[in-house]
């Protein structure tokens, strides 16, 4: 602080205790509070319903995944007829995929074909019916991210006949397409003019939908300076607090600005153990090395299946080994570090595989079982400051995932039998002696040393 005048010295000291007391009230504990900013002349629309105050810090989060098409009559109406229920899940933040115009030239049918980065699909309803549906989750307590698919577009959007030198063109001046994606024509990230037009739309949905922020597909193929680029201009909207998922795996994304990455190797260590190729104790060391890997400051998205995963490789009920072993799963990827993703269908053991470029009506009144069991998950996760971002001790043998966490005073403990049979645990000498309480049933447990285990069974216990 300069003080220009010696007069003014009598009250810096008084000046400097409010700046204190200002200063003191920020927090990162602290609910965000958007910050009002006069209106200025950045070309952007304006800004459409009151921005959303309580998107959750990023350690909080349970994400669920929207693949539209799966709900009722495809269409964001039915989505937004399951939203109690998906909040009722533990939910808190709701990623939508693709909700753009879909290209019809060379098309294959993918949403992530975009035709309009500043457009509705038709399919699922109007402008005004995607600010209903976010205007509602605001109100049940969830924010809501949109798909954002950066690399390129549809070969029928206006970019590729009013802008050809914003896309990839070989040495004859033909377009290219982007990897082995014959749907999407490459953008070409060294044109800024082409830098800034994304950027603009990126900024469009955060005004005129009220939206909290981006899923970015295929981020690894995304130069990182645009990341920085991109995400450095979202943060001056100083209204807004806005979460950003990067499908990607590089340590330099969440340098750049994004709190969430793909925990890719973990979703193959987890089949693996559950197909009998991997070990209890791989599993916890895969999971360890995917953390370390990236900034404190970032979290790994943890899940079981996801629109890829579901259309590729089937239902959860046949990768896990049933109803029971995919929950089991679930246990794992939600407590064991992390921020834990359901993929809509998931929740009610939709028994079939589902090709996202298609309608695949789900019965979400099925398996009322399962959900409840979400539910109990979830909740005993929100619970529990261990869970998610405590010091992991590891107790496993060769059958069972096992580990305690650490949070100050919170402690938890977490089996999990990973097979299809009753297994016996030989617990470990530190845990023999200890009287525990099952975080599901509220009943007291003393261990001797050994424990007997269902077939994919899993238990959470609390000190």
């Amino acid at each position: 602080m300069n003080i220009k005048s010696t007069k003014l010295k009598t009250y810096s000291s008084l000046l400097l205790l409010a700046i204190t007391i200002v200063f003191a009230g920020c927090s990162k504990s602290k609910p965000f509070v958007p910050t009002p900013t006069p209106p200025t002349n950045t070309g952007d629309p304006a800004q459409y319903g009151t921005p959303y105050a309580s998107v959750p810090a990023t350690k909080d989060i349970v994400m669920y995944e929207v693949n539209i098409k799966t709900f009722p009559n495809a269409n964001f109406a039915g989505v937004d007829s399951r939203l109690d229920s998906i909040k009722a899940l533990g939910v808190n933040v709701i990623w939508l995929m693709p909700t753009y115009p879909i290209g019809v030239l060379k098309a294959s049918g993918s949403p992530y074909s975009v035709k309009d980065y500043e457009g509705v699909n038709s399919a699922f309803g109007t402008l005004d019916d995607l600010r209903s549906l976010v205007a509602k989750a605001h109100t049940l307590g969830m924010a809501v991210i949109l798909d954002w698919e950066a690399n390129g577009t549809s070969w029928d959007n206006a970019w590729i006949t009013n802008n050809p030198s914003w896309y990839i063109q070989n040495g004859g001046g033909t377009i290219q397409q982007l990897s082995t994606y014959s749907d999407v024509a490459a953008l070409n990230f060294s044109n800024q003019n082409m830098r800034l037009a994304l950027i603009k739309a990126m900024k469009y949905w955060v005004f005129t939908a009220n939206v909290d922020g981006y899923r970015c597909d295929f981020a690894d193929n995304t130069p990182g300076d645009f990341w920085t680029q991109a995400l450095d201009t979202l943060n001056n909207i100083k209204t807004h607090k806005l979460i950003y998922l990067a499908e990607g795996t590089k340590s330099a994304e969440i340098s750049s600005g994004f709190q969430l990455g793909y925990a890719f190797t973990y979703y193959g260590a987890i089949k693996a153990l559950y197909a009998g190729s991997q070990s209890p104790a791989a599993l916890i060391g895969t999971s360890n090395s995917e953390i370390a890997a990236i900034p404190s400051s970032g979290f790994k998205l943890r899940y079981i299946t996801n629109h890829d995963d579901a259309s590729s490789d089937g239902s959860t009920i046949t990768e896990y080994g049933g109803k029971q072993g995919a929950l089991s799963a679930f246990v794992l990827a939600a407590y064991m570090g992390g921020v834990p993703l359901i993929y809509s269908s998931q929740e009610v053991g939709y028994p079939n595989a589902i090709n996202f470029f298609n309608n695949v009506p789900v019965d979400y009144t099925a398996n009322p079982d399962m959900v409840a069991a979400y539910k109990q998950i979830l909740a005993f996760r929100a619970a529990h400051e261990a869970i998610k971002t405590g010091t992991l001790t590891p107790y496993s043998d060769a059958n069972i995932v096992a580990f305690e966490k650490t949070s100050g005073t919170d402690d938890v403990l977490v089996f999990v039998n990973t097979k299809n049979a009753t297994e016996t645990f030989n617990v470990p000498a530190a845990l023999q002696g200890t009287t525990w309480v099952n975080g599901y049933t509220g009943a007291n447990v003393t261990f001797s040393t050994q424990y007997t285990l269902q077939p994919y069974s899993y238990l959470a216990f609390k000190k």
